[in-house]
């Protein structure tokens, strides 16, 4: 709130602002401490973690990150896979759908090469389960020349970096609405992606900088290099 307000050119230290929240009965949302699990565990297949809980990267489409979520409805549940960039912090690509098999996680990672935010090489990072770890989607990674990277079985800290975007996307968003349908969910989870979260959240871990506008600097440096 105080880093918006300070965008605003409105004069006010954390202390008002804290003071002024308390007096409107206004409150930061929290996240909620439960987590489903949403696909089966596969250890067969021994796969490195090149991340290693650094969810930082010298520029855009080198470092991603990706995992599933569930939104309800009254249709059912809704499923959405994402990929985010470690450097702008931007969710570059997405899938949404009724169900979570690998074709959803695959359909998320082509949406961001699509877009162009994936570069040769690139690693893809994610927990261990089994939509991840198959060797559809091994297969499916190393034929787009991306390197596979899992973290450690029920270690949320080693894909926290998605788990941080599920986490506003359901304290500001999902969690404060009821969806009809899944196409309404759908609806609504896109505008918040493109025209929220990437185009106008502040990101502390940024500077309290919006991804887009992290994604145009770096831009900007690739074309005066």
């Amino acid at each position: 709130m105080h880093a918006q307000l300070q965008r605003w050119d409105v004069q006010a230290g954390p202390e008002l602002v804290r003071l002024l929240m308390r007096q409107m009965c206004l409150e930061p949302c929290q996240p909620r401490p439960d987590r489903v699990a949403l696909t089966g565990q596969e250890e067969s297949a021994p796969i490195t973690d090149l991340v290693r809980r650094d969810f930082t990267a010298p520029e855009p489409g080198v470092r991603l990150v990706g995992d599933i979520t569930y939104v309800p409805t009254w249709e059912g549940w809704l499923y959405l896979a994402t990929v985010i960039d470690c450097c702008t912090k931007e969710v570059v690509g997405y899938a949404i759908d009724d169900n979570y098999r690998t074709p959803l996680t695959k359909r998320a990672v082509e949406h961001a090469e699509r877009a162009g935010r994936i570069q040769e090489g690139a690693i893809f990072h994610s927990d261990r389960g089994s939509n991840y770890t198959s060797a559809e989607f091994g297969g499916f990674l190393e034929s787009k020349c991306i390197r596979r990277s899992v973290g450690r079985t029920g270690i949320c800290f080693d894909n926290a970096l998605a788990e941080s975007f599920f986490g506003a996307l359901k304290n500001e968003r999902v969690n404060r609405v009821v969806y009809p349908s899944r196409e309404r969910a759908r609806r609504d989870i896109i505008r918040y992606i493109e025209f929220w979260y990437n185009r106008k959240r502040l990101h502390s871990a940024l500077g309290y900088n919006t991804p887009e506008e992290i994604y145009a600097a770096h831009q900007e440096m690739r074309l005066a290099a």
